[in-house]
């Protein structure tokens, strides 16, 4: 089971997601140290496992990149067409962006393998590079915010009116669904 909330259907979604119920009083950092950091990067990276330890400085960069894309994303979002970040977001995101990404390779055997000098800021910079692609597609326009009470995750509404409400229909749609039922069951 993923330690790791997924299914925004965008990769840079996913990593915003890791500063869970944002806003709320129930607020949660989920990249708290440098395993939780390792430990995300193993999960949406192309390694079953990543043998590199970051240091604390490196999960403070994650965080601050992963800031600056939340608001970039949530300016996309509202503004459904260019983007004009803060100077400091835009540098954060595209120095992240410039890093080397995991490279394929196939290996004697037939099979992929992947490498990258520092694993973390290659998976990063995917994040990076993958948040450059949303806000300036016209995908931007079908960034939504999770209708769940708490939530506010972000996602890619790709369903076809373009009406989805939750991030997800297991989670905060069934809760939805329950609470409206119970209030009606109450008012009958």
């Amino acid at each position: 089971m993923p330690l790791f909330r997924e299914g925004s259907g965008r990769i840079c979604l996913d990593y915003v997601r890791t500063l869970r119920h944002r806003g709320s009083p129930a607020e949660a950092e989920e990249l708290t140290d440098p395993a939780a950091l390792t430990a995300w990067v193993a999960q949406f990276g192309p390694w079953d496992r990543v043998a590199a330890v970051p240091d604390i400085r490196a999960v403070q960069s994650a965080q601050t990149l992963r800031e600056a894309i939340f608001r970039v994303v949530d300016l996309a979002r509202k503004t459904k067409g260019p983007v004009h970040p803060t100077d400091r977001d835009r540098a954060v995101i595209n120095k992240a962006a410039s890093q080397h990404v995991p490279i394929p390779s196939l290996d004697r055997r037939g099979e992929l393998q992947w490498t990258a000098p520092d694993p973390i800021a290659a998976v990063l910079a995917t994040v990076a590079r993958d948040a450059l692609d949303l806000v300036t597609s016209s995908t931007a326009a079908r960034i939504r915010r999770c209708a769940g009470e708490s939530c506010q995750a972000y996602f890619v509404d790709l369903s076809r009116p373009g009406n989805r409400r939750w991030c997800s229909m297991d989670t905060c749609g069934n809760r939805a669904k329950k609470r409206n039922l119970r209030a009606r069951e109450t008012s009958a």
